[in-house]
């Protein structure tokens, strides 16, 4: 009864009819105990291509319609200075007068002259006006145990040390109290080249001297699994104490043609198309995976799965700096984007933080610029929707999706969804349809919640390779949706193709 009404609502709004039995049928429950923490919705901005210098950093200045822009999405932690620049990374290059901080050279991206004009005390000015917490990535590969207790202690000691005497000097009496600690990054490649078993090792005795002093109880976060090597978490999780470690990175990027094949940004196929979608979706056996191993030595879940890396790495831009990772943000994007944190949102009882690579210019950017110009990308205003989750309680589903073919053979589920319940007691719930060629109506059960109105908001375009450009800045934005149908505690939704629907319910 409840379908044939959606029919005849989707008859009236001039929408294609969608035979019985192609629908989505979604039940919402009530609040589980879990958090969506805010963390999961961080960000990353290493001093890889144009992120920093000619990104967050223009002519000596920090470019305030960026900071705005993400001061909008409440981003809740940025993550700096890498990813795989942070283990050539010395922090006291950075820090002084720029005048007299040295030259170094960034072999990770590049060779460019890295004139480290932004260091430390810039980063945390950029955080602080965004409002974000910081996370730092400690050197490993080249650092030293010293270097990183050195680093804490300039940056967290209230006292008349050295390292507090230094930072005083520097123009920051008072402490920064950082938390966000990571102990290296991707130590299994460019960190270090290390065995699972060598990083264990190495791990202890990096983080063993790394101390939380009065104010900033540390939150020592160690270099996890590439991927599918969950070698790599049973030796992390086997040999080292758990309370010496409060996180454990993943990181995973969707590929277009799988496993070392990226594919372009733009003017892709459909087939292209559902393979990204497709490889992003796996994102949720990896979690699944990895968890599974943390739970036989942390039943608990006192150690956090960070997925401090994760977006769609794709070829780079013709013309430019293929070592910079500057490429374009299409619908495609947006879409792995939402069904991402979507995973995200639905496995928060383990995974507690998550960086999306990278901010600015860089592999899945929120953000382009040209000269003084900005643009949004799509998967920013996927951001820009989803924030009502953060720190909300998990609302947990069962969902049961129609398939999205591919040539009427290779498919995947066409709808993904999480949602959650915030602290005033407003639910939202964001729905993806992957298909892009079909509308598909979701019969939602809210479960006696008792809501009394509904409104929404939807990304969607025209094609899935749509982008936003500088001369057409808002080709892909957000705008009002309203096909949905209230009937007692059943919500009707007909889902465009291609399209993120996040619904207000109160």
């Amino acid at each position: 009864m409840i379908l044939n009404r959606l029919f005849l609502f989707m008859t009236l709004l001039g929408l294609s009819y969608v035979a019985k039995g192609q629908e989505a049928v979604l039940n919402v429950g009530q609040p589980a105990g879990e958090t969506i923490s805010r963390n999961i919705y961080g960000q990353f901005a290493e001093h890889l291509g144009r992120c920093v210098y000619d990104g967050f950093y223009r002519n000596g200045k920090i470019r305030m319609d960026i900071v705005s822009a993400l001061k909008k999405i409440q981003v809740p932690q940025l993550r700096w200075p890498g990813g795989c620049f942070a283990d050539q990374y010395h922090w006291r290059d950075g820090i002084g007068d720029k005048e007299q901080r040295p030259s170094t050279v960034n072999t990770q991206w590049g060779m460019v002259i890295e004139d480290n004009s932004f260091g430390t005390h810039e980063f945390l000015q950029l955080c602080k006006m965004i409002g974000c917490e910081p996370y730092i990535g400690a050197n490993v590969g080249t650092g030293s145990p010293q270097e990183m207790e050195s680093w804490v202690e300039y940056l967290n000691f209230d006292g008349p040390s050295e390292m507090g005497k230094l930072r005083a000097a520097n123009g920051h009496p008072a402490p920064y109290n950082v938390t966000f600690w990571g102990v290296g990054n991707e130590s299994w490649g460019c960190g270090g080249r290390m065995t699972a078993e060598d990083y264990a090792n190495k791990y202890r005795e990096f983080a063993g001297y790394c101390k939380s002093y009065p104010g900033s109880r540390l939150k020592r976060i160690a270099s996890g699994a590439n991927s599918v090597d969950y070698h790599w978490t049973e030796t992390l999780m086997h040999n080292v104490p758990l309370w010496l470690m409060q996180g454990l990175s993943l990181h995973y990027y969707t590929l277009v043609d799988g496993e070392g094949g990226k594919g372009w940004a733009t003017g892709f196929t459909e087939s292209q198309y559902f393979k990204g979608l497709k490889h992003a979706l796996f994102m949720d056996s990896l979690i699944k995976n990895h968890s599974a191993i943390m739970d036989k030595y942390d039943p608990g879940k006192k150690v956090w799965l960070v997925v401090d890396e994760w977006g769609i790495s794709l070829n780079e831009e013709p013309g430019t700096n293929p070592d910079f990772h500057y490429q374009q943000n299409s619908m495609r994007d947006a879409l792995i984007a939402a069904s991402t944190l979507n995973i995200f949102n639905n496995h928060c009882d383990r995974v507690k933080m998550a960086n999306l690579a990278q901010t600015v210019n860089v592999l899945q950017a929120l953000v382009l610029t040209k000269d003084d110009s900005m643009l949004l990308t799509p998967t920013y205003y996927v951001f820009d929707l989803y924030k009502v989750h953060q720190d909300a309680r998990l609302l947990p589903l069962q969902l049961k999706s129609v398939p999205y073919y591919l040539n009427g053979a290779d498919s995947i589920p066409a709808i993904n969804a999480s949602a959650s319940e915030d602290s005033n007691k407003v639910i939202h719930l964001s729905l993806v349809n992957l298909d892009p060629n079909r509308r598909i109506p979701v019969s939602i059960d809210m479960d006696n919640s008792g809501f009394l109105s509904v409104s929404g908001r939807m990304l969607t375009s025209d094609q899935y390779t749509d982008v936003n450009t500088f001369s057409k800045p808002d080709k892909v934005a957000i705008q009002p949706f309203t096909a949905f149908e209230k009937k007692g505690n059943i919500l009707g939704v007909s889902m465009p193709p291609k399209a993120v629907v996040v619904l207000e319910l109160k």
